[in-house]
């Protein structure tokens, strides 16, 4: 079979003429450069043909019997089957007239008899392309059209949800944080007015202590994408607080990267939890008290002597009764934290002897673990709370301690540092602004979804933590907590199955 009848023809071509020679000429010169051609006598004939199979362009006659081209012409315009196909008059009549009634019956060109097979071929090629690009500009059309009306709904939607939410939204543009639209719950939960937030920023506005961060929570979000449930302190009009969730997503208003903040107000739900939490706790600490204190009775035998069960026993209810205390101290701890009931009282104090007091105070429990304690310690003055820094490390040590094997070592070292990152700089200065403590295991490590949450309150590693470790899951939310007072910050790297590294970034004194 010959490669050519293999390709598709360059169009479909209806020749309507009551002449035979020239539907022969006209055809196998079609055929000839590769169009697919039908040829009709009859001005009906065509019409039903066009109809049938609509083609991509018509050679019409002018004078034919029964019905002459004009209208011919005048029936494929009137039906929206075949409206859009270009119509080519081909005639011997030359006058003006003739050719001026073919245009406005529909036409897109006319050719006088006898022609040239060229100038067919080079008409036909030029209404073929214009028919195509109209095709395919109607259909771009039609898509942006349809573009519109949904993009139409999607924005009449969103208005609609934007200003019915009970939710408090607001709208800002990411490159300088300023509202460009609030919805009214916004406006009842702030107090103020559209005018008074529109082309504002939160720190122009005063709405928080961390509106700064906020802002750059915001500029950031090309890069880190959605942000949800960011708990933030809200400060009203009146200068009421309230606190309040975050949730931040990008969106595009007419090409301007936007941040859409949608706030959740849970300054009842704090009230009420932390209300419950200290309410609980007090409520179980004093019967707890009592009985640790029967438990240190029986074992102190004055009440007679316990057989190797009764030991067993015993020792079971301490160290249950001992890890509820815990865990009740750490919640009063947290919730006196969170309400600001707890102050640092800060003193000068050497940051050697607080990290060899805190190895000390753990070197018991990593002797009984077979867990070997490196101190490298470094001699420099802080300003700071020792008692509640040494909570801290002896924390994270205990941690460091109770997820390693025998035989691991713990390290715990300090190093001075010019600058907030992990490692010191090279040539540092001679007054350094940070003291950066690191704990560091060789333990089952933390996997990399859990490194944000653990600092979390009564959040672990492993929900079996808490029986087999003896963990309550307040440690880390306490530790974060104190770091903060102390204006530094702390963080973890960890790599599964080959330990973790615990950071503790402590602002030095000015001198």
């Amino acid at each position: 079979m010959p490669k050519e009848s293999l390709n598709f023809p360059k169009a479909d071509i209806l020749v309507i003429d009551d002449t035979p020679e020239n539907l022969n000429l006209l055809s196998a010169m079609l055929t000839e450069q590769g169009y697919k051609v039908r040829s009709v006598t009859k001005g009906s004939t065509g019409l039903r043909g066009a109809n049938a199979v609509p083609p991509d362009l018509i050679l019409l006659d002018v004078n034919m019997p029964e019905m002459n081209g004009y209208e011919v012409c005048e029936h494929l315009k009137a039906s929206d089957r075949t409206r859009e196909i270009p119509v080519i008059f081909i005639s011997a009549l030359g006058d003006v007239l003739d050719k001026v009634k073919a245009f406005a019956v529909g036409g897109v060109d006319y050719i006088t008899k006898p022609f040239q097979l060229e100038e067919v071929l080079a008409r036909i090629e030029n209404h073929l392309t214009i028919w195509k690009l109209q095709q395919q500009l109607q259909a771009q059309n039609e898509r942006l059209q349809q573009e519109i009306h949904e993009r139409a709904n999607a924005e009449e939607k969103f208005a609609k949800v934007f200003r019915s939410s009970p939710n408090p939204i607001a709208i800002a543009t990411v490159s300088n944080a300023r509202f460009i639209d609030v919805n009214p719950s916004f406006l009842k939960m702030s107090g103020y007015s559209l005018d008074e937030v529109i082309g504002n920023t939160a720190t122009e506005l005063n709405l928080g202590k961390n509106t700064v961060a906020i802002a750059q929570t915001i500029q950031l979000l090309p890069e880190t994408g959605s942000l949800y449930n960011l708990e933030f302190e809200f400060s009203t009009k009146c200068a009421e607080l309230k606190t309040i969730l975050i949730s931040l997503e990008l969106i595009d208003l007419a090409g301007v990267p936007c941040a859409l903040l949608i706030a959740n107000d849970i300054t009842e739900r704090k009230r009420l939890e932390n209300e419950f939490i200290s309410l609980v706790s007090h409520e179980l600490r004093t019967p707890l008290t009592s009985t640790m204190g029967a438990l240190d009775l029986l074992g102190s035998e004055q009440l007679g002597t316990l057989n190797e069960q009764g030991q067993k026993v015993l020792s079971i209810a301490t160290t249950n009764t001992e890890r509820l205390i815990r865990l009740v101290n750490d919640i009063l701890d947290l919730e006196r934290m969170k309400s600001g009931k707890i102050f640092t009282r800060k003193m000068k104090y050497n940051a050697a002897d607080l990290l060899t007091t805190a190895t000390e105070a753990m070197q018991a429990m990593a002797d009984q673990l077979q867990v070997k304690l490196i101190i490298n310690p470094v001699e420099v003055e802080l300003w700071a709370d020792p008692d509640r820094l040494l909570q801290t490390l002896t924390n994270l040590l205990s941690n460091a301690i109770k997820f390693s094997e025998p035989g691991d070592t713990v390290y715990i070292s300090a190093t001075l540092s010019e600058s907030q990152g992990i490692e010191p700089q090279e040539n540092e200065p001679l007054s350094p602004k940070y003291l950066l403590i690191t704990i560091q295991d060789q333990g089952r490590g933390i996997p990399e979804d859990k490194l944000q949450i653990i600092f979390e309150r009564f959040q672990q590693v492993d929900a079996s933590d808490s029986r087999n470790k003896g963990g309550t899951g307040l440690g880390l939310a306490i530790c974060r907590d104190i770091i903060q007072q102390h204006d530094g910050k702390i963080w973890v790297q960890s790599i599964l199955g080959e330990g973790s590294t615990f950071y503790v970034l402590l602002p030095l004194p000015v001198q």
